[in-house]
Parts: structure tokens; C-alpha cells; sequence
């Protein structure tokens, strides 16, 4: 393809977005090799993860720095409904403080660790923090980077499983768009319950829905970034609320910060909030298929457009509302897909806008690719009032 997004490659590399706008359009034919993979490694994951998810003890623990912690936050509600697991989500950068307020030492515990390039020094630690407070503990490694830490932390360890996502979703831009969709699709493809023949035809229909509109979505975004919006509220229940948290820092992250944004649920928007709805702001609501749900959503998207004060996009599986996804009759899970897809270009077609470099949006070096300057201290229950020396320093 000589274009992406309607830029030639050669516009995207002097504007410094071709990695970003590449990562963003080749997501479809990664899910489908993600799957694929899953398939052909078996033999592997399923003797190490079968007999954990039958333990009616076990707890599992979704858990990363920044969007790789985001993941989990839009599994873990879908989980626990769906697989009736016992699944908790949260941050390395919150473990690592408050180990013992996150890792319960007297439950075998399941630790899925998210991450892009696998050495983020919160991640790192909270693996070995409960390896050290944990009697019971098993890893499951979800990364993209083959040379990571996390990937590597496998070795000679038979309480670990490490899967790396397809080539091409350890992204080089500074967004993560490939490895986050990926890291979150293995999730619902290794834990959800169906198993993977069933999975095949919802992965193929949500795939060819993205094809299939990523067209319109195209000039839909163009015309939402040209708009000149300065504030966006990204809001949504069930699954949506971690992705609303992701598309959040999505927007925030390749605009370099000049887009305040804010992620809610549409009930909770109304509880203060709604004070950043202005003409300025846009907000993006994502609604559910569940008609249950989508009645309190329906609530508050008639009220915005009462209101006549933001600009207000729906994203929606029913006809009527201001985008449509012609139709689908995907269940929350698989729709999530396709709104990351239109958040993702969004961000980027909104970076591009400002005349921002999507792939480095921070040039002078404040914000990093991989988080830096973070040190890491030894913990000690008995004594973790004290202040010990450093463990390690990230650089």
C-alpha cells in the first residue's frame, strides 16, 4: 500500500507518524496471526494454564504500567461476568509501592504482566515482589518484545509461561496501538470460554467489520480532528470504562498534552465532571450492545445533545446514533476492537492536526518511549515503615 490514513509513506516519514500510522492500520492481520499463533502453540500454554484455571482458590492479577495496566482494567469486569474467575486488575505503578495491599500471600495467585517492551522497572519488580511475598505464584508473560526482561524472566522457571504477540507488535512509534490490542486479545483468547475454534468466527466477523469501515472512519476522524476541539471526555461502562482509560491517554499522549482529556463512566460523568462538557470539549461515548446498559447510556447522550454545549460522537452497534458500526451484532468484548481502532486514529489524525510528530511526540526527552529514572527499593514486610537502599535504578 503507498498510503495510510490518505498520507503517502513518504508525507507520514517527514512528519514523523509513519511508524504510528502503521501500527494502527496493520492491527486486523495481527489479531488474525495472534490467533493462529494461540492455535499452533497449544502444547505449550494449555498444560500450564488448564490446571490453574480449575483451582476455585485461585486469584488472578492483570496487571502493567500505563496502557499495559489498561488492558486488564477493560478485561477483568468482562472476565469475572463471563468465566466466573476471580480477577483483579491494577497497576505495576500501584503494586510496587503497596505490595501487600495488591499480592495476598495466602491465595495461589495467577500474575498476568502486560507489557510492550517487557523492561518497564514497575513491571520487573512487581514480578519478583511476588515471587518473594507469594508461597504460590505463577506467571503468565504476555509481551511483545522477545529480548524483554518479562519474556526472558521464563527461563528455568517452571511457575512461568511466557507467550510473545506476533512480529510487528512491539510498536516502534511511542503510542502502544499494535501491542496493546494484541496483549488484550491473548487475554480474552487464552482465559475466555469458548475455546479457540469457537473464537475464530467472532475474531474473523470483528476483523472484516474493521476493514470494512476503516474507510469512513478515515474521514469521520479527519473531520473530528480538524474540528479543533481542545478538551476530550472519553466515557463507557462494562469493558469500555478501561478502554475509555486508554483512548484517554491515547488522545493525551500524541498530542503531546495540548488535548486535556478525561476518561468516566456516562453515570459518573454527570457527578461533577460534566463541567469540562463546553465547546471546546468532545466527547466520545462508547455504547454497549447489553440493552440493559445502553438505556443509562442513552440517557446521557440525549442529555449532551440537550445540553448543545460539547461535541458529542457515538460509538454504537445500532443504527441511529452518530457513528454506527453498521449493525454488528458483536457482543462488548469483540466491539472493543473496533472502537480502540477508531480512538487510535483519532489520536493520531488529531496529533497531525496540531503539528505534532505522532512517533515521538515529545522530542525533548520529558516523556519517554520506555519510562525512565525510576528506582526501585527492596521491600520488607516486617519492615517496610523503613527506608533501604536501592534495588535498581532505571536510567
Amino acid at each position: 500500500m503507498s498510503e495510510l490514513f490518505s498520507y503517502s509513506k513518504a508525507w507520514l516519514l517527514n512528519h514523523h507518524a509513519l511508524h504510528t500510522a502503521q501500527e494502527i492500520e496493520q492491527q486486523p492481520c495481527l489479531w488474525k496471526e495472534l490467533h493462529d499463533m494461540l492455535v499452533q502453540t497449544k502444547i505449550y500454554w494449555q498444560p500450564f494454564l488448564q490446571p490453574l484455571l480449575t483451582n476455585l482458590q485461585l486469584q488472578i492479577v492483570l496487571c502493567g504500567a500505563g496502557s499495559s495496566a489498561f488492558a486488564g482494567r477493560a478485561l477483568a469486569p468482562w472476565l469475572r461476568e463471563h468465566c466466573h474467575l476471580d480477577v483483579m486488575a491494577c497497576g505495576t505503578t500501584d503494586i510496587v509501592p503497596s505490595p501487600l495491599q495488591y499480592l495476598d500471600p495466602g491465595r495461589p495467585t495467577l500474575l498476568i504482566s502486560y507489557g510492550r517492551s517487557g523492561d518497564s522497572p514497575e513491571s520487573i519488580a512487581t514480578v519478583r515482589l511476588a515471587d518473594q511475598l507469594l508461597p504460590q505464584c505463577y506467571h503468565l508473560m504476555l509481551t511483545c518484545n522477545p529480548k524483554g526482561q518479562l519474556a526472558q524472566y521464563a527461563k528455568g522457571r517452571g511457575n512461568v509461561c511466557s507467550l510473545v504477540m506476533p512480529q510487528g507488535s512491539h510498536d516502534q512509534g511511542f503510542a502502544m496501538t499494535s501491542s496493546f490490542s494484541c496483549m488484550t486479545l491473548a487475554t480474552l483468547l487464552l482465559l475466555g470460554p469458548q475455546t479457540l475454534e469457537q473464537t475464530h468466527a467472532p475474531l474473523q466477523q470483528m476483523v472484516t467489520l474493521c476493514e470494512r469501515e476503516s474507510l469512513g472512519w478515515r474521514v469521520h476522524t479527519k473531520k473530528l480532528a480538524r474540528a479543533g476541539f481542545k478538551r476530550a471526555v472519553l466515557l463507557g461502562n462494562r469493558c469500555f470504562t478501561g478502554l475509555a482509560e486508554e483512548g484517554a491517554l491515547k488522545l493525551l499522549e500524541l498530542t503531546a498534552g495540548k488535548i486535556a482529556t478525561r476518561y468516566d463512566t456516562p453515570m459518573g460523568f454527570r457527578h461533577g465532571p460534566k463541567f469540562m462538557a463546553d465547546r471546546d470539549t468532545m466527547v466520545l461515548l462508547m455504547m454497549s450492545s447489553d440493552s440493559y446498559c445502553r438505556r443509562y447510556e442513552q440517557d446521557l447522550l440525549d442529555e449532551l445533545r440537550g445540553d448543545g454545549l460539547a461535541h458529542v460522537v457515538a460509538l454504537s452497534s445500532i443504527a441511529g446514533e452518530s457513528l454506527t458500526v453498521l449493525n454488528s451484532d458483536l457482543d462488548d468484548i469483540w466491539l472493543l476492537f473496533p472502537y480502540l481502532l477508531f480512538i487510535q486514529m483519532l489520536a493520531l489524525e488529531t496529533s497531525l492536526s496540531l503539528g505534532i510528530t505522532p512517533d515521538n511526540p515529545c522530542p525533548t526527552g520529558e516523556v519517554n518511549r520506555v519510562v525512565k529514572g525510576v528506582d526501585i527499593y527492596p521491600f520488607t514486610p516486617a519492615t517496610s515503615q523503613k527506608s533501604p537502599g536501592k534495588i535498581f535504578t532505571q536510567e
